[in-house]
């Protein structure tokens, strides 16, 4: 029983410690290219079926459209996509709403993934 518990602990605390390396890197993604490279890489490298951790990789997905000079309509497209299906499957998921809203405020107005500024904010002011 006690390794089986070991086992479960070891486990959760591999997974936090990627979630905690997203989150670190997350929020420095947007200083500077090499920062959002790092970003990137981490949330590649990061698994899990979690919906923060799906989150956080869809707006990699995004943010690499920052760094990339092909095909950024289709990152951006997709990316969005993929964040947009996530909190539409945990629409009461704080965190997720502030990836959204953070990608939404930092992506150029022309690209038009703004709609749930409002929302977003709303609800977590709510919350």
């Amino acid at each position: 029983m006690k390794l089986i518990f070991s086992f479960l602990t070891a486990f959760i605390l591999f997974f936090q410690s990627g979630l905690e390396s997203l989150r670190e890197s997350y929020s420095k993604a947007n200083s500077s290219n090499a920062n959002t490279e790092e970003f990137i890489n981490i949330a590649e490298k990061t698994s899990g079926s979690d919906a923060v951790i799906q989150g956080y990789k869809a707006a990699a997905k995004i943010m690499e459209a920052k760094i990339t000079k092909n095909n950024r309509k289709a990152l951006v497209k997709s990316g969005a996509a993929s964040l947009e299906a996530i909190i539409k499957s945990n629409p009461n998921n704080a965190e997720l709403r502030v990836i959204r809203m953070s990608v939404q405020e930092n992506i150029p107005k022309i690209v038009g993934y703004r709609g749930s500024l409002k929302d977003d904010k709303a609800f977590l002011l709510n919350n």
